[in-house]
């Protein structure tokens, strides 16, 4: 766990001084956007790509390779071409620019310092969320006893709440040490009406955004002029989808390190075809017909569930990933335990002296 440890702060630290180095790029040394931008930052691309590589538990190596070998590395690519959350606002700060490109969160330009959206949402909402968690990783205790269908209901309350948990935290730090104003990353997904509003207004906001800017505007620019707006939509929103589907593949292989089988890719082509064909019927017949939310919700996420199961959670239990991660809690908790009790006694040894 030492170990561990050690790479982890490594590597964050060469995050941090990569961060500095990419914003001095056009603050100090005022290189222009562009290939000659992007030819200055590859160099940091390659080690965020690498970096997380030393890392093998899910707990540290998994925000630590969302972080950093898809979002920033998204992000830098904007960046190189003047576009993104780096680009927005040429007065940021080094700080703000560092947060910004190292961590998910989704900064509310319109925010002032008496209005900001609170990253957590509703903090009581939260805190049950929290509570959920901690129950979802109870539960596991009696996996032996549970039937596959439960087992595999409670890996997907875990995959939602603990990404969420996760990401609220880390907005709120953010938000308490430097100041910025945040949205929250999700908007309660389990409310969504369609495919379009669960993965395009309510589920991992910032990922949504970044592969707006990267993938899906580009998509439609090119398209749209050669064979019409409506196909440049449809094909913006499947090649999105398609490139989520890839980075996740990316994600699953530096934990487990064994070749893809693309049954998570396949998931989401499935996801960005039929939310393709949602957003193309529903500009059709919006005006004469719309489903109640008591029916399309649960027909939603029951589409999002059926296809998860068949698509998502294979990989997740593939190779003995699920209880890899399993056995992880107790192991970083009792670290946790260790080392907050030996903060404490090395305080108090230095107020006492």
């Amino acid at each position: 766990m030492e170990t561990e440890i050690w790479n982890f702060i490594k590597i964050w630290g060469i995050a941090i001084a990569s961060a500095c180095y990419s914003y001095s790029l056009s603050r100090t040394f005022h290189i222009q956007t562009g290939i000659l931008r992007l030819f200055f930052i590859l160099p940091v691309i390659y080690l965020f790509t690498v970096l997380p590589l030393s890392l093998s538990s899910f707990h540290l190596g998994g925000p630590t390779i969302f972080y950093l070998v898809w979002l920033a590395n998204f992000k830098l690519l904007l960046y190189s071409f003047n576009l993104g959350p780096l680009s927005s606002n040429p007065n940021t700060s080094l700080s703000h620019f560092i947060a910004i490109a190292l961590l998910p969160i989704k900064v509310n330009a319109g925010s002032t310092p008496t209005k900001k959206r609170d990253p957590l949402g509703s903090l009581p909402l939260f805190v049950v969320k929290l509570l959920a968690f901690a129950l979802v990783v109870k539960v596991y205790e009696f996996r032996q006893d549970l039937p596959k269908s439960l087992l595999l209901l409670n890996y997907c309350c875990h995959l939602y709440l603990g990404v969420e948990v996760t990401l609220g935290i880390t907005a709120a730090l953010v938000r308490a040490s430097l100041g910025l104003g945040l949205d929250p990353q999700f908007d309660e997904p389990y409310l969504a009406t369609s495919l379009q509003d669960f993965w395009g207004r309510r589920w991992n906001l910032m990922v949504s955004d970044i592969l707006r800017l990267s993938v899906y505007d580009p998509i439609r620019r090119v398209v749209s002029p050669l064979v019409g707006k409506r196909c440049g939509l449809v094909g913006g929103i499947v090649m999105s989808f398609t490139v989520s589907g890839l980075m996740h593949e990316v994600i699953f292989y530096y934990f487990t390190r064994v070749r893809p089988t693309w049954e998570v890719t396949w998931f989401f082509v499935l996801h960005g075809v039929c939310t393709a064909v949602e957003v193309v019927v529903k500009k059709m017949v919006v005006s004469r017909f719309q489903l109640h939310r008591l029916i399309s919700g649960p027909l939603t996420i029951g589409f999002i569930g059926v296809t998860a199961w068949w698509l998502f959670l294979p990989q997740i239990l593939r190779n003995g990933f699920d209880v890899k991660v399993i056995n992880e809690y107790p192991v970083m908790v009792n670290f946790v335990k260790e080392n907050v009790l030996y903060f404490f006694i090395l305080l108090d040894k230095l107020l006492v002296a």
